[in-house]
């Protein structure tokens, strides 16, 4: 099995900030988040406080690395704010979080590149005041024994600290456990002498 990434950053906290530019202002707000739905309901909530304002930008990542992603400018000139706040989200390392940016317009254009920056500086702002956490990514994993190894297995779950999900005993024994990825291998190594007993991750080839 490949190298698996081990850990990712993620917000636990909310944050808001509030970036003006020439009369324009931009309220900024970061969340950390689940999934899809999650971000759509939050979406709604944040456009129901600000009813008037002309611009609604966001960005969002999900995945463990970040691998999913999406940018909106809400109607300013492309590339103006939904990538500028993307950016931010990036520069942060975070993923698991979206940024809302809204403006109100004060009367005076600030050109792309001052969009850009109020837009950035808005997202960072409120990512800044925000705790975050450094959480590990982890696999299920699911070993088979015979009831003679029990020991050596729950050894193994010891000396890891490993937490069991889920535990059979029928004609064989089985347990499913929560690994970080880093001690999948590890696993692998400390029961090779054990011919018998059968090691399953996501992803391997039976």
């Amino acid at each position: 099995m490949m190298n698996m990434p081990d850990e990712y950053q993620t917000l636990i906290t909310t944050g808001e900030s509030l970036f003006k530019d020439k009369g324009s202002k931009f309220f900024g707000y970061a969340f950390p988040v689940a999934d899809e739905e999650e971000i759509k309901r939050i979406l709604e909530e944040v456009r129901g406080l600000h009813p008037k304002a002309r611009h609604h930008c966001f960005a969002w990542r999900l995945g463990y690395e970040g691998e999913n992603y999406r940018a909106n400018d809400d109607g300013e000139p492309s590339g103006s704010a939904g990538k500028p706040i993307l950016n931010a989200l990036i520069s942060c390392e975070v993923t698991f979080a979206l940024v809302i940016v809204v403006r109100y317009f004060g009367g005076t254009l600030l050109g792309v590149p001052g969009l850009i920056h109020a837009y950035k500086q808005a997202a960072a702002e409120a990512l800044a005041v925000t705790e975050k956490e450094v959480r590990t990514m982890n696999t299920p994993v699911r070993i088979d024994y015979d009831f003679e190894q029990t020991n050596a297995v729950m050894q193994l779950i010891k000396k890891l600290n490993l937490t069991v999900k889920e535990q059979t005993f029928e004609e064989r024994c089985g347990v499913v456990l929560e690994v970080r990825n880093a001690y999948i291998e590890k696993i692998r190594e400390e029961l090779r002498d054990f011919w018998t007993i059968r090691i399953r991750v996501p992803g391997d080839k039976d």
